[in-house]
């Protein structure tokens, strides 16, 4: 079973990722791990962090001589910013005046709700975990559940539909080529496929900044190459739609999740909102009308392209802080601040692209099983064979 966790906080020193299960023999590219990596740190609207942080993926166990040995595999993502935390967060000895409490909680940051569940007097132990920089090394761990996917030719990737009140127009043909050549990038702005688009959402993104505000949007993930049948109706904690939900809104900042055409047809009649079902028989394959089910019915993959989408809220951190009140005499302030963002909706749809990949990876280890790669392509060629014989 493949499993996977990370620890480390936002200004410690390092992040680390712990991913188990994955099969002997798959090649390990770390410029690709990297590329990841600066892939989540890019977008219109990031602040300063993204300046100090130069995240290079380490790896530790699991991985030697460029390929997984079966064990463990270990990530390491050092924090470039420790050395201004080294005395706050230190591991043996108090801060004392070193200290930078966060003496009023953030509305939206889970500040108030830790401080009183960990009975911490004020939070700066609960921002450093639950900030969304341990997303880092969620992205490397999907790094390489990419790569065990590519192996099983599966491929995903994302992109961005809206930013604030600017929407990708629904004309706007969404393709593997298009997908392909957004990751590529040098240079990402909004990470949209469509220009006129992106300048729309940079529009929206120069507005809040004027304002000292936030602004948030949606992403949307993709997977082609699926076989039907990953995952299950089984049992209701198994079957993957929810699996890639929680997923999904396990991402900071992330509020709702949809599958498909999900939303949409929640206001349409049944007779418009399935995808009739047809054959060819020169490919051997059941074919759909469509895809308004975005891949998966029955808590199983369908055969057809997985469409997930994540809604982020704005980030909670504003320059122009809301009310809050003091840990301390319970007086009203102003909220603390914290360096932040604007806009994250581009990064939120690698780490997006990450914990999808990691869903599937743990789907497709389940159904084939196989200690190596050998053994898990096998197994999944076989039944690859089976479904085009069905």
């Amino acid at each position: 079973m493949l499993r996977f966790s990370t620890a480390g906080e936002s200004h410690g020193q390092a992040l680390l990722a712990l991913l188990s299960g994955m099969p002997a023999g798959l090649a390990i590219d770390p410029a690709f791990v990297a590329h990841e990596l600066w892939r989540r740190q890019q977008g219109y609207g990031r602040g300063g962090r993204m300046k100090i942080e130069r995240d290079t993926p380490e790896f530790l166990s699991g991985v030697r001589n460029g390929a997984t040995i079966g064990a463990p595999i270990a990530v390491l993502i050092p924090n470039h910013d420790w050395k201004n935390w080294e005395q706050t967060l230190a591991v043996a000895t108090p801060a004392g005046e070193a200290a930078r409490p966060v003496k009023s909680p953030r509305p939206g940051h889970a500040d108030l709700a830790g401080a009183i569940k960990f009975n911490f007097p004020e939070a700066r132990y609960v921002l450093e975990r639950a900030s969304a920089r341990e997303t880092a090394a969620r992205v490397a761990a999907g790094a390489v559940a990419k790569l065990l996917l590519r192996a099983l030719g599966i491929e995903v990737l994302s992109h961005v539909i809206q930013v604030g009140a600017a929407v990708l127009p629904e004309t706007v043909p969404v393709t593997w080529e298009g997908l392909r050549q957004l990751a590529a990038r040098e240079e990402i702005l909004l990470h949209c496929l469509d220009t006129e688009a992106e300048q729309r959402m940079k529009a929206e993104v120069d507005r809040v900044l004027r304002t000292g505000d936030t602004i948030g949007g949606v992403f949307e993930v993709r997977a082609a190459g699926l076989p039907p049948g990953l995952g299950t109706c089984a049992n209701w904690d198994e079957r993957l739609d929810g699996k890639l939900a929680q997923a999904i809104c396990s991402i900071q900042a992330v509020k709702a999740c949809e599958i498909g055409a999900g939303v949409a047809a929640a206001a349409t009649s049944g007779s418009l909102a399935q995808d009739p079902i047809g054959y060819d028989r020169g490919e051997h394959r059941f074919t759909r009308a469509g895809n308004h089910a975005g891949g998966l019915e029955g808590g199983m993959t369908n055969g057809e392209e997985l469409i997930v989408r994540g809604f982020l809220k704005p980030i909670s951190t504003l320059r122009r802080p809301l009310e809050s009140v003091a840990f301390e005499t319970r007086e009203p302030v102003k909220a603390a601040y914290e360096r932040s963002d604007v806009c994250v909706v581009p990064a939120a749809g690698v780490v997006g692209e990450a914990m999808v990949a990691l869903v599937l990876a743990q789907a497709a280890l389940e159904k084939f099983g196989g200690d190596s790669l050998l053994e898990l392509q096998r197994n999944a060629n076989a039944y690859r064979e089976q479904v085009r014989n069905f």
